[in-house]
């Protein structure tokens, strides 16, 4: 059944998908304002993939501020990826550079403003990039983030990345920590039916030191992967 299931979702998903990046792609080049609609319009055609077809619901946990934050969220699956377009309202995602590369997909998400972010970075890379945080929250944007720099399978603590603490310190904005338990539904070519739960922590001044920050944000991202506290 979970293979009927799985083929279900992916025929489904990946379907809309290929007419929602066209529409996306044709949005980018002659309708920018129409941009964002269709990339919500993605992010929610996966969710009902999901429910509908694959047997995987959604649960949300606690408040989101109503003005730009940063946004931490833990990385175990493709899903927090796609997610996040709908979860939040035009989120400024921090993603890999090479994936702007990638055809069709890349113009897409440079016209949508994902800031890239460049694994080997000098020091004009570096300002680039908050240069281009700093853009988007002056847009009334929040920021995402995955501090742990990678998918990290369900179970494991993984360490964080050095680099959100410099944005966070950069921008002068709040972080919410994400905890997110989609790994062992979701991470696998057969999905499995459940509930995967996003739960928004309590959000972090600004101003806080370094090691306060990474201690908060690494329990509080851990809090659904059996590894932090609740």
């Amino acid at each position: 059944m979970n293979l009927l299931r799985s083929l279900a979702f992916y025929i489904g998903f990946y379907s809309a998908t290929v007419w929602l990046v066209s529409s996306a792609l044709i949005a980018a080049r002659w309708a920018p304002h129409r941009l964002d609609p269709v990339v919500r319009r993605w992010a929610r055609a996966h969710r009902w993939c999901l429910r509908h077809l694959a047997g995987i619901r959604i649960q949300e946990e606690g408040p989101r501020p109503d003005h730009p934050v940063i946004y931490a969220m833990r990385h175990e699956s493709f899903f927090e990826a796609i997610d996040l377009p709908g979860l939040l309202y035009r989120p400024a995602v921090f993603a890999k550079r090479e994936l702007f590369d990638l055809p069709g997909w890349g113009r897409v998400a440079a016209a949508y403003g994902l800031v890239p972010v460049y694994r080997e970075a000098g020091a004009s890379s570096l300002r680039d990039m908050l240069k281009q945080a700093k853009s988007r929250v002056a847009d009334g944007r929040p920021l995402a983030i995955f501090p742990e720099g990678t998918r990290t399978p369900h179970g494991v603590r993984a360490p964080l990345r050095p680099g959100f603490v410099g944005i966070y310190k950069a921008t002068g904005l709040p972080i919410v920590p994400v905890a997110v338990n989609s790994g062992p539904l979701y991470h696998r070519w057969i999905k499995r039916p459940g509930i995967i739960t996003i739960r928004f922590g309590e959000p972090i001044p600004p101003g806080r030191p370094r090691e306060e920050v990474e201690a908060r944000v690494l329990a509080a991202i851990n809090v659904l992967n059996g590894t932090g506290s609740a």
